[in-house]
Parts: C-alpha cells; structure tokens; sequence
C-alpha cells in the first residue's frame, strides 16, 4: 500500500521531531550527572590549616606538574580556607593571578580577609555556582579541585563551564580519593568517565599525593 504524498511528509516530519526529542533528551542525561555526592563542608574552615599538610600532597610537585610558574593564572575550584589558593598565589607572584571559587560564601569571606592578611593582591574570590565557576572566558592555565570533585552536584556541567574558561594547552588536576560520591571519595574511573563526556582527556595519574596513597592526582586536558 503507497503512503499519499501528504501522509508521507506528516510520517517524516515526525521521525524527524522524534529523533529531535531523542537528540536533546541524550544531550540532557549527559550533562547532569545524576549521582551520591557529599554535602558540601560548610564548618570551621581552619581544619584544612594542619602542619603536615604541604609535605603528605608535596604541594610543590603538585603546582610543577600543573605548570604554575610566575604570571600563570590559576583557578583553585572549591577553594574552602584558601589552603592551595594562597600557595598558588606565591608561586605565580604579583604578575600572576589566583580565582579562588567556592559556593560557599563564608569561604569566599575567609579567603578575601586572609589574602589582605598575607598581602596577597593576586587573589581574586569568586563565589560560584555548583555548575559553574563563573571565570573568564580563555582566560585560565591551570586548575586544581583539591578534595572537592566528590561535593560537586553537577560534575559534567561544572566541567563543561571550565572547559570554556581554560586556555589553550591548560591542564587540570583533580586531587580526591577513591569512594562512592557520598562519603568523601569519588571513584577514579568516574571522573575519568565524567571529565570525558566534558571534553577532557587523561593525561596522567599520580598515587603521590599522600603517603599512604589514600589519594589519587588525575591531570585532565581539554580535548579541543
């Protein structure tokens, strides 16, 4: 039995319209991320402060891996206390410049009132959003998430906005440890998984960052 021509354009049309539904509601399944993360740390900030911190994430080979060097703009995503922020901003010197982002807007305090105390001028606080650091746009060199990716609510958009942020060549570090998203730890192979569908890649992993290797160090780069 032939289809009249009218009957045959309606059919088209909607194979169209459905293919077109399918198309976004794909797009929308992989940009947010459905899955256990932890609730935000929203307490004394000052706990992240401990003595031996710099020597069991040997911060130093930490910020040569990432290639902060003086005048490189870094971005400390989850920032808390400052802790990597202020590190960050010593290394890249006054000709550099360090966007500290947190969501919560008691860190953002901490960190404004603790880079006037240090006479850090290369710091900037930014208050951002669980999917969205709010930078400028080609503007970054390098960026870590210390500790923070298992909080993030909305990983692949957040990394999504990133991407845009990030010059060309910009490396990425994530510094978390294994878990299952809602008790402080995050599963590798998730964020490699996650940090794909962003438009990243993997080029290196690191089990340095503690002494016990408890925490692994992933350096992402954007695929474009």
């Amino acid at each position: 039995m032939r289809l009249s021509h009218k009957l045959f354009l309606r059919v088209l049309l909607a194979l169209l319209l459905s293919g077109s539904t399918l198309a976004l509601q794909s797009q929308s399944t992989a940009t947010s991320t459905k899955r256990a993360t932890s609730k935000p740390y929203t307490g004394d900030l000052s706990i992240f402060e401990y003595p031996d911190r710099d020597q069991k994430l040997q911060v130093n080979r930490v910020m040569d891996i990432l290639g902060l060097k003086p005048g490189s703009t870094v971005a400390d995503i989850g920032a808390g206390s400052g802790w990597f922020t202020v590190r960050a901003a010593k290394r890249v010197g006054p000709s550099g410049l360090v966007y500290a982002v947190d969501i919560n807007p008691a860190a953002i305090s901490y960190i404004n009132d603790r880079a006037k105390r240090e006479h850090l001028e290369n710091i900037r606080a930014i208050r951002g959003h669980e999917d969205d650091p709010l930078l400028p746009d080609n503007s970054i060199d390098s960026v870590l998430l210390l500790k923070t990716y298992h909080e993030v609510a909305q990983p692949v958009r957040l990394l999504q906005k990133l991407r845009q942020a990030l010059k060309p060549g910009a490396l990425v570090g994530v510094i978390d440890r294994d878990g299952k998203g809602d008790d402080h730890g995050v599963d590798r192979k998730i964020v490699i998984d996650e940090a794909r569908t962003a438009g990243f890649k993997l080029v290196s992993t690191y089990d340095f960052v503690r002494p016990d290797h408890e925490d692994y160090f992933l350096v992402l780069e954007s695929t474009q």
